[in-house]
């Protein structure tokens, strides 16, 4: 299918400063094609699947000690947990990458994700904490500017803020900020860090890659993020216990995402 101008000319920018992979384009359906074969890749190695997911599970569970009695820290914590799991999910991509070429794999191999990325995962990994920090900083005057008094316990805060109707302004501040956060993140890393395994590129070119997965595919990939943020909110619904089997599934599918929607000549 071709392309219309805006985005001929946008991959044509791009591709004046990078090494760019074809993009294809797929239906509003795909997502969940990814989400089985995502299933498929855990059942296959179930044990060094699940140990990412006991990882993540065991992460968030530290995050939320340490937002407990600090609520104003609460998004920014759950911000910081979205942005560790990309990174995370990088042996998980491996466990994949190596299924999809017949080899087999243990816990120890995948780690080798991060040896494979060429040292590419770090600086992403940094500019991910970055947005986080500034997500935190401005998380915080964002509560200390609209709640008043003393800090409240998690429980009163929920209450005072979400349900009261009290504060409508800092909900809005929050949910409003806090999507558009979510929303960057998810662009520029939709596909990039399984793409950065696979080709052991630079953050740009993997960057600039899953920017134009997105705005190329944008009924399936708003789909694909909507299922990302149901299949998570079921893993927080269950006290991250369910995390240990989403977190998995998604990992794997991520990959899938990536190799579905590229094509290198």
């Amino acid at each position: 299918m071709e392309q219309p101008g805006g985005e001929r000319a946008i991959e044509r920018e791009f591709g004046k400063h990078f090494e760019l992979p074809g993009i294809r384009r797929i239906t509003v359906g795909r997502p969940f094609a990814w989400l089985a074969l995502g299933w498929r890749d855990m059942r296959n190695n179930p044990g060094e699947s699940i140990a990412y997911g006991v990882i993540l599970a065991a992460l968030g569970w530290l995050i939320w000690a340490y937002a407990q009695g600090r609520p104003q820290l609460f998004t920014a914590s759950i911000t910081s947990f979205f942005l560790i799991a990309p990174l995370l999910a990088a042996g998980l991509y491996e466990i994949s990458r190596r299924q999809e070429l017949g080899m087999s794999t243990s816990f120890g191999e995948s780690l080798l994700a991060w040896r494979r990325s060429g040292g590419a995962l770090a600086p992403f990994g940094v500019e991910l904490v970055i947005l986080a920090i500034f997500w935190e900083r401005l998380s915080a005057i964002l509560f200390a500017l609209s709640y008043g008094g003393e800090a409240p316990g998690m429980q009163r805060f929920f209450h005072d803020v979400f349900l009261s109707g009290d504060y409508p302004m800092l909900v809005l501040a929050y949910v409003g900020v806090g999507a558009v956060f979510a929303a960057i993140v998810f662009v520029v890393s939709a596909v990039a860090i399984p793409m950065l395994l696979d080709r052991n590129g630079d953050i740009y070119t993997a960057m600039a890659t899953s920017f134009l997965c997105v705005t190329r595919n944008i009924p399936a990939m708003l789909v694909w993020a909507a299922l990302i943020v149901i299949l998570v909110a079921v893993g927080f619904g269950t006290l991250l216990f369910g995390l240990i089997v989403i977190f998995p599934v998604l990992g794997h599918a991520t990959w899938h995402a990536y190799r579905e929607m590229t094509q290198w000549t």
